[in-house]
């Protein structure tokens, strides 16, 4: 399987815009103060290790002489130097942690506020042509959470390599001393011979790395969408399992989610094939890593040169040096899933960022008069295609109209207009100033959590009086669920359309908003119950303004008005007629 990315945003500059809003936020002192403190700990280590360097060729310099007394000293002061570590470790860890989650949880709240912000959500979801990316539930949970602990281990790695590669070069560039030999008839000598071989190792084994690893940062992209796409199969399956099962379902819902898993499998034994070749050059570079110094320094040591606490100093030192030198190699795959996760989220970024700033050709705004005004209003698909042209009409408060027209005419996308939700179009609405609106979709949105707060909603829970819930409960016809306020359970699934279609009503009549616009928000209702629910809207919500579409005709008498849609042919949309009822 060949790894595919789209086209992303994701240069260095995106990178930058991406990590730099939280280190100038309100957030920077005490991010910095972290940082820094985190930084000064990795130092700390770094010095200990210079420290257990030095002790190290003591050491064997005393088993070799067999120095009882000096031998029991160097035990104490290992003691000593390996609490000191332990605790900074500890401390460095514990810090690290809690950055990180400061950065995520900041990063998670702005990018939860510009997804939701000026209705970016709806818009990305509706404008699928020419999206960068898929499946926002993942890059704010999961790519953010990858953004943030990956950026502060590979910076900290890299300033930690860094000192230490500061701190060993010149320790080991002169206990390893010159190397003389000769050569195309001249003699050569090299000072701090072990440094360059450590450079030399290193530079060859990062370029091989690098030559065999470079697909896995197309491959992690790939992995991520493929886990998301499964889990949103499985989601689907769970939030319409009624369906599903009705309409025996499960064979198809098999093969689909089969071949998203196949994906998944597919694209992992790539990676597999990958980080094997990965692992082979890693493992090999590490292992003779282990034995390179002492081949190196083997003849000096047998010659007398040197001291065997000597030998384990440059053995230690080269170590130190060429895991340093080694931070690209040590850090390639942690490199790949980051830059698979920047990727993701400079696509998502700019999704949301051109959501937000798409030009808003309908112009939705609020004006001083009482009546809901349309003005030259044509509405078109995401492809240009027509849906409306050329309305014009006028709501006085309090009165009702009823839109009706075939099945797919625009009927419902008049609605989002109305609600400054579908930017694709041209036009001027104007709503009274100061007059709550409130939208029932035919499927109405039921949040997870009580029922209390199901029944509030948008409102927070809490907003009404028990009292008044049981009042509009019983009025709606669902007083069985007046004792079930404080039941937390996925509403949606409980109650069935009928039921959540008057739930939905309950809201309006605790809202109490000005303008309501019923979407076939009463379609899954008998028909006693929904002409006693637009009976009851004048009464309980006097001079309140109705905008709904229903295909009852039996709803007529509850409206003032008709907007009918009437198709202009095939491809040029509909014109609404304005007529008395």
């Amino acid at each position: 399987m060949t790894a595919t990315m789209p086209s992303n945003p994701s240069g260095r500059a995106a990178i930058w815009n991406l990590i730099k809003p939280f280190w100038v936020s309100d957030q920077k002192w005490k991010a910095f103060g972290l940082l820094f403190t985190i930084i000064a700990l990795n130092l700390g280590m770094v010095y200990i290790n210079v420290r257990l360097n030095s002790w190290n060729r003591d050491m064997y310099d005393v088993l070799q002489a067999r120095d009882f007394p000096q031998f029991k000293s160097l035990l104490w002061q290992f003691s000593g130097l390996a609490f000191v570590f332990i605790a900074v470790a500890i401390y460095s860890v514990y810090l690290t942690q809690a950055l990180q989650i400061r950065w995520r949880y900041w990063m998670s709240e702005r990018y939860m506020d510009k997804w939701l912000a000026h209705r970016a959500y709806y818009r990305i979801e509706q404008g699928q042509q020419g999206r960068l990316s898929d499946n926002p539930d993942q890059r704010i949970a999961e790519d953010l959470r990858v953004l943030t602990s990956d950026s502060l281990s590979l910076v900290l790695g890299f300033i930690s390599s860094s000192v230490t590669l500061f701190s060993f070069v010149h320790i080991l560039w002169a206990v390893s001393g010159p190397v003389s030999f000769s050569a195309l008839g001249q003699a050569w000598t090299i000072p701090g011979y072990m440094v360059w071989f450590a450079v030399v190792y290193a530079a060859i084994g990062s370029a091989v790395v690098w030559w065999i690893g470079r697909p896995l940062v197309g491959l992690n992209f790939n992995q991520e969408r493929f886990e998301a796409n499964f889990r949103f199969g499985l989601i689907r399956v769970r939030e319409n399992s009624e369906a599903v099962a009705l309409y025996r379902g499960e064979a198809q819902e098999r093969v689909q989610l089969t071949a998203r898993l196949d994906d998944i499998r597919g694209n992992w034994w790539s990676i597999m094939r990958v980080t094997k070749k990965l692992n082979v050059a890693v493992n090999f570079y590490s292992q003779f890593a282990v034995i390179f110094p002492m081949l190196v320094s083997a003849p000096r040591y047998f010659s007398g040169a040197i001291s065997l606490g000597v030998l384990m100093q440059i053995s230690n030192a080269f170590g130190q040096v060429q895991d340093a030198l080694s931070w690209f190699i040590n850090a390639f795959t942690t490199l790949a899933s980051w830059k698979a996760s920047i990727n993701r989220l400079a696509g998502f970024n700019a999704d949301v960022e051109r959501a937000q700033g798409m030009a808003r050709t309908i112009e939705v705004g609020r004006h001083a008069g009482s009546a809901l005004t349309i003005e030259g209003l044509q509405l078109s698909l995401p492809d240009g295609s027509a849906v409306l042209r050329g309305m014009d009409a006028r709501l006085e408060s309090g009165e009702h109209v009823l839109v009706s027209g075939p099945s797919g005419c625009g009927k419902s996308t008049l609605i989002r207009a109305i609600a400054d939700i579908w930017p694709y179009g041209s036009g001027r609405i104007g709503l009274p100033a100061g007059t709550e609106a409130m939208f029932l979709p035919q499927r109405s949105y039921l949040p997870i959590g009580t029922l209390r707060a199901a029944l509030s909603y948008p409102a927070a829970e809490g907003s009404f009086d028990d009292a008044t819930i049981a009042r509009y409960l019983a009025l709606c016809r669902l007083p069985q669920l007046a004792g079930r306020l404080d039941q937390a359970a996925n509403w949606s699934h409980a109650l069935s359309p009928g039921e959540q279609q008057r739930l939905a009503f309950v809201r309006v009549f605790l809202n109490r908003p000005g303008l309501v616009f019923l979407d076939e928000a009463s379609s899954a209702m008998d028909g006693e119950t929904e002409e006693a629910l637009y009976a009851a809207l004048p009464r309980e919500l006097p001079g309140v303004t109705v905008v709904s579409i229903a295909h009852r005709e039996t709803l007529a008498r509850f409206h003032s008005l008709r907007w009918k849609f009437v198709p202009l042919g095939e491809g040029e949309g509909c014109r609404v007629e304005v007529a008395a009822l």
